[in-house]
Formats: C-alpha cells, structure tokens, sequence
C-alpha cells in the first residue's frame, strides 16, 4: 500500500517534518494543503537557495520577486506589471486546455497587481513535429493559446517556438503577460489589519485542476493520460469578464488588496495572503460559489477552477462588491476574513476542517541543497574539432537550413493570434522584438509619449553545452534584440525550465545557468523582477529517463524615447549592408543550428559572450537607431550570418549584392551563432557616420553589400561567385515549411 502522503507529493522526511512541527498528524484535508504548497511549484524548494543570485533592484524597479508580478517604472505617468509562467505538465497531457490555462493564468497574475493586461508572448518548445503524437500537442497548444488570448481581447504579440528531440513527452509552453498601471496605483496581495473580509469573485469552482501543482512538481512516467483531471478548463469571456469588473472596483477605490487563485487554489491563494500581511486567516467553505454538487471540503480548498479571484476588502465594501459582481454575470461572495493569531482556519458548515500555522505551509516549507554533479557527457560533446568536418555546399546547406522548423518563418504559428487588438501594436511579430504603444482611452485611461519592447529568447541547445556560458548568452541575446529596435531595457522576467533537480546533473545545469545569468544581468545592470521555477520536467518510460535540455526563458522589457524605432527588414535599394560588432574574435559553430542539420550533432561550446563588448555594440545599436543613421537593424542568431541577411530580405521585394573578403571556411563564417553581432543598413552616404561612431566604441565593422532592386542573392568571395538564387525561391521553402 503507498503511504499517504506520497500522494500529496511528500516525501518521508517531509512528512516526519510536518509531524514533529505540528505536533500531530495532519487530517486528510491539512495534508492535501501541504501537499500543494509544498511543493515544488509553490515552494521552490530546490531553487530558492540559488533564485537569491539574481539582481532584483535598479532605479526603476517598484516590485521586485515575491509578488505576482514584477513592476517597474515606464515614466512619470505609467508603470509597466510583468511576468512570465509555464504551464508545461498540463500541456503535455491535454494540449488545448493546457495551453488556455496557461494564458490566463498569467493574465491573472497582472490583473492582481492593479495592472490592465495589454500584451501577450509565448515560449514554446515540442519535439521534432514528425510523428502524429508531437503534431496533436503542437497544434493543440497554439490553438488553446490563440482561443484564449484572441477571445480575451489582449494581443499576442510576439514569442519563439523551437523542436528538439527532448521536448518530445516535455513540452514546454511559457506565457508571458504584461500590463500597464497609472503610476501609484499599484496593488499587492495584502490585507492591512485583522477583520478585513475575503471576497471571492469570478467564476464558479468545480473539480478541475485538483491536485495540479502537485502534477506539475513530479516527473511524468507512463501513466501520464491518467492525470488529465488535474488540467484546469478555462473560459476566456468570463475571464474578460472578470478583467473589467477588476477595473471597475479599483475606478471605485473597494480593495485593499488581491491575489489570483493558480496553483494550489483557494488554499493557496488565502495562505500567501495572510502570509504576506503576517496575519491568520480564517475560510467559510460553504459559501464558496460551486458548480458541482457533493464537493467536500479538500476538492474546495484545493481546486484550480480558473478565471477567479481572492479581494481582500472592508465590510462596508463588501455590498458594492456583490453589486459589481451580479452586474458582470459573475459568482462574487465572502469565503473568509483575516485574523490576528497567524494560523490558517477553513470551516466547513461550522466544523474545523484544517488549522495549521500560516508560517508553516508558507515560508518554513523545506528549502534544499541538492548534490550537484558535472554530467558526463559535457567533456564528449566539447570535444568537437570544428576544423574536422567536411565542408558541406553552401547551397545545399541553406536550403536545408531553411527547411528546419528552427528556422523557418513562424508566421503559420502567430498569424493564429491576434496581435492588433487594442491597436497598441506598432512592430507586429518576426522581428527582434515586439513595439507597442501605450494609448489607452478606457479603464485606467492612459497613455505615454515612450513605446515599449519586448523580446523573447531562449536557447536550451547551448546552455546543454555550457550552462553558464549559455545563461549569459541568453540574456546577452535578450537584450540585443531590444537594442535591434532601439530600446533599452528596464527590467527582465524569467521561467527556468529544467529536467528532475533530484538527479546530481540536473542540479549542475540549474546551479551554472542561473550563475551565467545572473552575472550578465549585473554586469548589464538589468534587474529580473519576477519569474517562475518548472523543474521534473522528465519522462521515464521503459526504465528510459529523458529529462530536457537546461530551458531557462527569458523576457527581456525595454523602453523607446520619442517614437522612432526600426524594423530588422531592408527598406531602400542601393543602402549598403554591414555586420557589426565583435568580429575579430574566432567564430564558432558550437550548438549552431548548422551542425545539427548538417552533421547531426549537438557539440562543441558555446561561443562565449565578451560582456563589455556586447553592452557597447547594445549602446551603439540604440543611437544609431535615435539618432537615425540606420535604415534597418538585425541580430545574428540562430541559423547565423546569411539567414539573418536573407530574413531581412524576404517579403521586402529587394534582393542582395555580398561582396566577402574573407580566409575564413564559408559554413563558419555564414553559420556560426557567435554573439555580439548585427546586420545594419544604412542610406548611401551616411555610412561614415556610422563607422566612426561604431569604432569609437571598440568595435568593429564590415561592409557587406548591397540591397538591390533584383529579387535574388548573390555571394562573391574574392570576386568569385560561390552562390546565386532567386529570392523567390528561398523564400518560397522559408514560408512553407513541409511539417504543417
């Protein structure tokens, strides 16, 4: 028989802990809430030691970590609430509602910091989309995101989707949601004294989702389609719904605080609270609004029923509140109110049904140090001589490359969403970064003379190589893209997506990535003000145990002065073309897309970052692009130097003259995903400038070509011509990628 509370997720100790502190065994209710918020999605109990690395402060920080939402300073007027999430487990196991729950999830976490949400990214990783299995999750999930965002009326405006083999029974979906609040009027989840009521509103609660942070805190096994009742089902016009009535009672001045009900549910969301007012609380099971009939007390308070909220408000409030409620066609009721004696309290009809220190199921939850081993494999796959691969056609190479579902356009995936609604978006997605405008004429009505950027990166291939060099090659590329459109950043979120903590070499990758990431962020001096931990992100099946490539996601948000910005696309025939940047280093093709296609491999090491060179290429980006001395500007990512150039080339209807001189073999040169380098155009007689602004910052630059008004590439290297294609042609393969 299994013990009790390895069905909570416990383990022994765990539970022998919880024992000796309460002095008694918990009841099966008591369990179940310890089950939840000790968990790994609620506690962070193996990340905790190591989230404490990242710098969380910086002048226009208002809210750091240990909210639902990080908050910063966009100007005088406007402040900006952001976070992203994962929502990995449930969508894996039902794909549709996985994703969808994902999304408002995330929304909620905004709403409850008083911010109007206005934007949404996502993160997505999948397995390599050649069986029907991967193919039912991919399209599954990109539906439930775009029925929940479109539906809801915020915009998806820009994100990554990547395929590896590992994601394939670990897929990975991140949603980022960001928001806007009239400087001041920020709101946090709690109460300032005993006596204030608890106020429930939204939708109705039911079965689902019980028991879903526990899911999302273990590993998957073969049994992985049982836990589909753990996946919450939302519904995104009550969410709007509930949106507006926020807005609504906040015009109104009714709350004191809020707090969304996720994970862990009505017990969750009540502990943190009171946890965080350093109060007690007491709960009133019965009046908890139900569309289920015969639900006990345990599927109450542990329920992840969606699109509901927890307000912490006067008495006198609390008849508005009801009004405002019945008005939006929402269930609105008081559950509880906050006590003076810090311990947590649900009744049920009048009887006890769980009293438990606040403390205790909050923040005296176990915190580890887990063993931490290198991997074995690290010293094989960084063994790679680059020098001893066989130099593939440089045609037959792009049009390979081009066919990778890395690299072709992903325009099949965000033309699902719907990414100008609100009419806020001004660089819509497939470029470096998304632009919006702030110009809001409803509830809060607001609007700033800055834009905003948002850039979404990720790169779980190079941090399986280095970690740590691979952490700060994410941020690096986070922040350039802003650069690319002009911005600066103000602050950065964070979903470290990883494998089983409990495995020594899980642990090393965890350890070494958040160390890389964290020393770029304070050498950059941007802080992360808000995250999420989703670790057992493994699959066992037949005694196989995959665990995921390190998948540390970053959001990186920035701010444009005045309204200028560019796009990566060429704009005027006959402007010249250079790469600029760190460019007399040694390239690299370690973990590039190129050797995978290629070769095969995933090998080599990442190519390192030189941070000071990387923040004057970013300094250089954003005053050339204010300054206008630059037409168009492009960071060399993945797929490296010639398909960024032709990105920028294709639905543009130019074509492109590149005259090299260069000893350098062409898959390096052409391939290579070093860092700290972009492709920039510039109008015919302004390249002077631009070179001399660019070499008065210690970097380097390089002519190119040409745009042309032919729709076709030409590459000559010591005046031979080594490629020619018709524009048309590439483009055709890059749009239509055969897996869809």
């Amino acid at each position: 028989m299994v013990e009790i509370y390895k069905l909570h997720g416990l383990t022994k100790d765990e539970y022998e802990s919880i024992v000796r502190k309460l002095g008694r065994e918990p009841n099966h209710v008591e369990l179940g809430v310890f089950g939840a918020l000790w968990s790994e999605h609620c506690s962070y109990k193996s990340s905790k030691r190591l989230l404490k690395l990242f710098p969380t402060q910086g002048e226009r920080v208002v809210q750091g970590p240990g909210e639902n939402a990080g908050v910063v300073k966009l100007d005088d007027e406007v402040w900006l609430a952001f976070k992203i999430e994962s929502h990995n487990h449930p969508s894996f196991i039902e794909p549709f509602n996985g994703a969808a729950t994902g999304v408002g999830g995330i929304i909620r976490d905004i709403l409850s910091m008083g911010a109007r949400p206005i934007a949404l990214m996502d993160s997505l990783r999948f397995g390599l989309p050649l069986d029907a299995k991967t193919r039912y999750i991919l399209k599954g999930v990109v539906k439930g995101i775009s029925h929940y965002g479109n539906s809801v009326g915020v915009p998806t405006v820009g994100g990554e989707t990547f395929f590896e083999e590992c994601y394939k029974t670990n897929p990975l979906v991140n949603a980022f949601c960001l928001g806007i609040i009239p400087a001041g009027k920020m709101y946090r989840a709690r109460g300032t004294r005993a006596g204030l009521m608890l106020f429930l509103i939204g939708s109705s609660t039911g079965r689902d989702g019980i028991h879903g942070a526990v899911m999302a805190s273990g590993e998957f096994g073969e049994d992985a389609e049982s836990k589909r009742p753990n996946v919450q089902v939302g519904d995104p016009y009550f969410e709007k719904k509930l949106i507006e009535v926020i807005m609504r009672i906040i015009d109104e001045d009714l709350v004191v605080g809020m707090q969304d009900l996720g994970a862990a549910g009505l017990a969750g969301a009540s502990s943190e609270l009171a946890n965080k007012s350093k109060m007690g609380v007491e709960l009133y099971l019965e009046r908890v609004p139900l569309r289920e009939t015969g639900m006990t007390p345990y599927e109450i308070l542990l329920s992840e029923s969606q699109e509901r909220m927890l307000l912490v408000a006067e008495e006198e409030k609390v008849g508005r509140l009801k009004e405002l409620a019945k008005e939006f066609h929402l269930e609105g009721e008081v559950v509880g109110r906050l006590t003076d004696d810090k311990l947590f309290k649900a009744y049920y009809n009048g009887e006890l049904v769980a009293e438990l220190p606040v403390s205790l199921i909050t923040e005296d939850s176990p915190v580890y140090q887990r063993p931490s081993k290198e991997p074995e494999y690290i010293k094989k796959v960084r063994s790679l001589n680059e020098d001893d691969l066989p130099l593939n056609d440089l045609r037959d190479s792009l049009y390979k490359l081009l066919k990778s579902p890395n690299v072709c356009s992903k325009e099949w995936i965000y033309t699902q969403y719907d990414y100008q609604v609100g009419t806020n978006t001004v660089l819509v997605p497939g470029g470096d970064s998304a632009v919006l405008r702030v110009k809001w004429v409803v509830h809060p009505e607001l609007k700033s003379e800055k834009l905003i950027a948002l850039s979404c990166e990720g790169n779980g291939r190079m941090l399986f190589l280095n970690p740590y060099e691979g952490g700060k090659y994410i941020i690096a590329e986070a922040l350039r893209n802003l650069a690319c459109v002009g911005a600066e950043a103000l602050g950065i979120t964070d979903c470290l997506n990883f494998g089983n903590p409990e495995r020594p070499e899980v642990m090393w990758q965890l350890e070494n990535a958040i160390k890389g990431m964290a020393d770029a962020c304070k050498f950059f001096e941007v802080p992360v003000v808000s995250g999420n931990v989703s670790l057992y992100n493994e699959t066992v099946e037949r005694q196989e145990i995959r665990n995921i490539y390190p998948t540390p996601i970053v959001v990186a948000v920035g701010s444009l002065e005045g309204k200028h910005f560019v796009s990566h696309s060429f704009k005027e025939a006959d402007s010249l073309v250079f790469l600029i940047g760190d460019l007399r280093r040694k390239l690299s093709l370690g973990g590039s897309e190129y050797i995978k296609v290629i070769h095969g491999l995933v090998a080599g090491d990442v190519p390192w970052v030189d941070l000071k060179k990387e923040r004057a290429l970013q300094k250089v980006l954003v005053k050339l692009v204010r300054d206008g001395s630059i037409l168009s500007a492009h960071d060399v990512s993945t797929g490296g130097l010639l398909i960024a150039l032709l990105e920028c080339v294709f639905g543009t209807g130019f074509g492109l003259e590149i005259n090299l001189y260069t000893e350098e073999r062409l898959d390096r040169f052409f391939f290579s995903e070093s860092p700290t380098r972009a492709v920039v155009s510039v109008e015919k007689g302004m390249e002077e400038s631009v070179k001399a602004l660019v070499e008065e910052a210690g970097l380097d630059w390089m002519l190119l070509g040409k745009v042309k008004e032919e729709p076709e590439i030409s590459i000559s290297v010591y005046e031979e011509l080594v490629l020619k294609e018709r524009i048309e042609d590439l483009e055709k393969v890059w749009r239509e990628p055969s897996f869809i």
